[in-house]
Parts: structure tokens; sequence; C-alpha cells
């Protein structure tokens, strides 16, 4: 049985983090770590794990928990992770950190987008992007994991195979995404109150969201460039949950026949059996609560006029 903490529990995060595990046979959570509600029950915050989590919430000593797990989740804002790392918790744990700390490969790309500086950067090199429909070997050994965040899992996943295979101009893409307000935490915004986003639609972060360096680093990676840059822009929607991607790059092969329709079919088996294919519009409502949801909704690709 693999034993698992998690720093930052009852986030939205965390708590669907905690969901996920405790329907893992070989995982248990033995840490509930939570800065705001220490020695609280953690069925008192989620009510929803009344009868099924008895225990109480815990505080973020990453010493402590290292000696006690195999795997830390670390599901906190930015710098928190990268503040509390070190040499000796890494001899004994595994870090699987759902911020931004370690996705970024170039320190001053990360400092200049999140405006902090970075407590750990011996450690980039080493971290693995966890995206696994393209690392899934060098997940399974890596000391540090470094979870992709929300837009960028389903922005990647949209174009990866297309800029794999060559099959599209990077130059040219835009990537138009729809969010729903659990995004932005679950901290109380004034933004993210009901009357403000109910009835209603907002782009924001436009050419200065901080997933937009994570989407060109790692489509630069299937491209092979390291000077992509692209149109990235996010929009909140009045939804409790799921994103919706459509990215618009030109076709460098105009795909309008059999033979392109398949090598379309090809690049996304390559990548992983669960990106999708559809000609079917799919609704984001369609993949709650399952585990594959990233790529049911926002990774297939639509072209209308393909054969079905």
């Amino acid at each position: 049985m693999i034993k698992v903490g998690i720093i930052g529990a009852t986030g939205y995060a965390g708590g669907e983090l905690v969901r996920i595990l405790m329907g893992h046979k070989d995982a248990e959570i033995v840490w509930y770590g939570s800065r705001s509600y220490v020695d609280q029950k953690y069925a008192d915050v989620y009510r929803n794990m009344f009868q099924i989590v008895d225990a109480k919430c815990m505080d973020d000593n990453m010493d402590e928990l290292a000696e006690q797990v195999d795997v830390i989740f670390t599901a906190t804002p930015q710098g928190l992770c990268a503040s509390l790392i070190n040499e000796e918790i890494l001899s004994k744990t595994k870090i699987i950190d759902l911020s931004a700390d370690f996705r970024l490969k170039d320190v001053k790309v990360y400092e200049e987008w999140y405006k902090i500086e970075h407590k750990a950067p011996q450690y980039i090199d080493e971290a693995v992007y966890g995206l696994c429909e393209i690392n899934r070997d060098k997940v399974k050994d890596a000391r540090i994991v470094a979870n992709p965040g929300c837009y960028t899992t389903c922005s990647i996943l949209t174009a990866y195979p297309l800029a794999k295979e060559g099959l599209i101009d990077m130059s040219t893409l835009i990537i138009d995404a729809k969010s729903g307000t659990s995004g932005a935490g679950r901290g109380a915004k004034l933004p993210n109150l009901y009357c403000e986003v109910n009835e209603n639609i907002k782009a924001y972060g436009v050419a200065t969201h901080r997933h937009t360096p994570e989407i060109e680093e790692q489509l630069g990676y299937a491209c092979g460039r390291d000077d992509l840059k692209l149109i990235f822009t996010p929009h909140l929607v009045p939804m409790n949950r799921g994103i919706l991607v459509t990215s618009y790059p030109k076709l460098d092969a105009f795909l309008n026949n059999q033979v392109h329709f398949a090598r379309l079919r090809y690049a996304l088996k390559q990548s992983n059996p669960c990106l999708w294919l559809s000609c079917k519009a799919l609704l984001v409502s369609n993949s709650k609560g399952y585990l594959c949801s990233r790529y049911f909704f926002y990774s297939a690709l639509i072209f209308p006029f393909l054969p079905v």
C-alpha cells in the first residue's frame, strides 16, 4: 500500500485529489494537510466525506510528513513547495507538486511570469513535467513531478499530436479557452462571486496569463522549436468546473481526405490511446466525475467535414 500525504487537502484541487485517491486500491491517505483547518475534521470541511474520512486536518510540516509517507502531493500556491523541499526530504519520499514551481525549465521565465523568486532552482532540471500522455515513462522514476496546469493540460493535448507530426503551422496557433469558476481556487474573490459570474462571460489575463509560457514550452518540444510564441486567451464562464479549448491553427496538410484523416488518427494514437478524435461536438458536462475527463471533452479535435 502506498502511503500518501497531501498538503493543501482542503482546496478544490486537494479535495478532488482526495476523492480520486480514496478510490485507488493501492493508495492510503495518512496526512490531510491544511493551514486553514488544522485540527478540524476533514469531513467537516467537505461534508461529502462524512463517514468516509475520519481524520483531522494537519499542518504543512513537510519534514515530518516525509518520515511517514511514500509520496507527498502539494496542492498549494506558487512558491510554497519550492520553499519547503530539500535533499533530505527527497531522499525519503517523492513529491508531486500541483503548483507551477517546477513546470518551467527556465527559472528566469518562472520569476518573470509569477513575480516571485524561485527558492529551489537546483531541482528544476530533474523535475519531470507530469503530463503522462507525453512523459509517462519519465514520471515513473522521478523524484519530483511537476503536475501540469489546468489550461495547459487541455491546450497542450489538443495540439501536441498535430505539432509533433508536423500537420499544423505552429506560428499561426490561436488557443481560445473557457473555464468554470473553480479553476480560480476556493478562496473568496470578488470577481468570482455568483452575481459577477452568473449570466456573464469575460476574457481575462489577455496576453498575460501565466499558463502561456508553459504551453509554449511544451508545444515547442513537440515541434522542435525553442522560440515558439502563440496566442492564448482564457475566458471565465458561469459553470462550476470544466474547461473547453478550441484551437485554431493553419493546417500544413489540408485534412480533407481519408489519407490525412488516417494520419490524424495515427498521431493521436501515438500520443496516447485516451486522446480521442470525434466528429461530433462534445459537452463539458459529459466528463463530470470521469477520471479521463480531460481527454473526453477538451482534447477532442472537431472537424465537421471529416467522414464519420
